[in-house]
């Protein structure tokens, strides 16, 4: 690869090449304004999923039920994304780098890499494959297969040109969206009397707030966990609040709850039949290319998980776009072939270890603090620090409850649950004194 390096570094971040600081501190003449990490936080939600998250909620709840439910799985959504996010925002670090000083050590740090880029990786093969059953159903034409290899590939296109590639994704993909959900509303709620709407029963089974609640967190928490993939992208703990509150309630105010009430409207949770109901072929369209802006992040947080991982276990200075590349191949193979839908059980189970990453993460370095005054100096220098803890089984052992907690506790929201348990321990740990490294190790060149 060609082109400079940066001061801690890392491979430049020209042209087709671009790194996107994948192993180093963004710096703040790379940063962009809140608005464009806001549209890139609001298309992770305006897609598919969450379109059918909000007609699974009006199946079975009364529309103020609804409301109030989005609201805490909204606002549960929302502290953890700032409280993780303003640290990879002040460190200008990724997730998974940001973790070597944040609880987990260098190498702690890589096994984290490897759940992340193995979940994410495999919820990229599995939208992808949805979204070739989308394009196959609409246009006929090739096999099922090659729709697959074609949604792939596309994605990985889009994720290879990094965050920039990917802001101008959601500046087209993101409107598109909007414009169908008001299309949607003028179209079939302007048949009906909008009170008698939001006071109708649901037409299907009953949810319970708690039930609904932990659908809404638990359905984005992941997300949330690795926001500091993109609040690196940020200027200032302000432009975080603003872009992960404005991104998070538009989310999921606004495209739940259109969910809401044309589930109400229609008395069905088919969320393909809605949008074909409501705006024929062309929405149809607009609905399925808006899966392009989660499934785009899928592929990138993958990539930077992967690139960490290869860089504390074996000193390996990946390149971030040849890594994207090659799991994009990999993850457009396995949804072609349809291995994958055989594993979405495994990537479910895999996706409850990764909220307690953020208990954690918050909790070292807000609270216990141990490796804070190192990030501290470096940043000032705008390098990483010299050494980083290698192991820290306190963390490890801790890691493994919370999600054996998440997991096997039927009360509440598994997630947060886990969450929660991660950082009260890992806080109480800290205190004690049990949280201290196994060893210490140089930072890979």
């Amino acid at each position: 690869m060609t082109g400079t390096a940066t001061r801690d570094g890392a491979p430049s971040d020209d042209g087709l090449a671009r790194d996107d600081y994948a192993l180093g501190r963004v710096p703040q003449q790379a940063r962009y304004g809140w608005l464009t990490v806001a549209v890139q936080r609001f298309g992770m939600l305006s897609a598919l999923s969450q379109f059918l998250l909000g007609a699974t909620l009006g199946m079975g709840m009364r529309f103020w039920d609804a409301v109030l439910a989005i609201t805490l799985g909204a606002v549960i959504l929302e502290v953890v994304a700032i409280a993780i996010g303003v640290a990879g925002m002040r460190e200008g670090l990724s997730t998974t780098v940001l973790a070597r000083w944040a609880g987990f050590g260098r190498y702690g740090s890589g096994l984290i890499g490897v759940v992340i880029a193995v979940c994410l990786l495999g919820w990229f093969g599995v939208q992808s494959a949805v979204l070739a059953q989308g394009l196959a159903s609409l246009l006929g034409g090739p096999p099922l297969w090659a729709w697959a290899i074609l949604a792939g590939l596309a994605i990985t296109a889009i994720v290879v040109h990094g965050f920039a590639g990917m802001a101008w994704t959601a500046w087209i993909t993101v409107p598109a969206f909007l414009a169908l959900a008001g299309w949607a509303i003028a179209v079939e709620l302007g048949r009906q009397d909008l009170g008698a709407l939001v006071a109708s029963a649901p037409p299907g089974p009953a949810l319970s707030l708690a039930q609904a609640t932990t659908i809404v967190a638990g359905g984005f928490i992941v997300g949330a966990v690795i926001s500091p993939d993109m609040t690196r992208w940020n200027r200032s703990a302000a432009d975080v609040v603003k872009q992960t509150v404005l991104g998070i309630t538009l989310g999921e105010y606004v495209i739940a709850l259109v969910g809401v009430l044309l589930a109400h409207a229609l008395r069905t949770g088919d969320v393909i039949a809605i949008v074909t109901t409501t705006s024929g072929v062309a929405g149809t369209i607009v609905l399925v290319t808006a899966t392009l802006k989660i499934n785009d992040w899928n592929l990138y947080a993958a990539s930077l998980g992967t690139t960490n991982a290869l860089h504390t276990a074996f000193g390996m200075r990946t390149n971030r776009a040849l890594v994207t590349v090659a799991l994009g191949v990999v993850g457009t193979g396995l949804a072609a072939a349809g291995i994958l839908d055989h594993l979405i059980g495994f990537f479910t189970l895999l996706g409850v270890a990764i909220p307690p990453i953020a208990g954690i993460m918050v909790a070292e370095y807000y609270v216990v603090r141990r490796w804070r005054a190192e990030l501290d100096a470096s940043r000032a220098a705008g390098e990483l620090p010299a050494s980083a803890p290698g192991w820290v089984p306190a963390a490890l052992v801790i890691w493994l409850a919370s999600s054996l907690v998440g997991h096997f506790l039927a009360w509440g929201i598994p997630a947060l649950n886990a969450l929660l348990v991660a950082f009260v321990l890992y806080a109480v740990a800290g205190r004690l004194r049990l949280t201290g490294p196994a060893a210490r190790t140089a930072t890979p060149a």
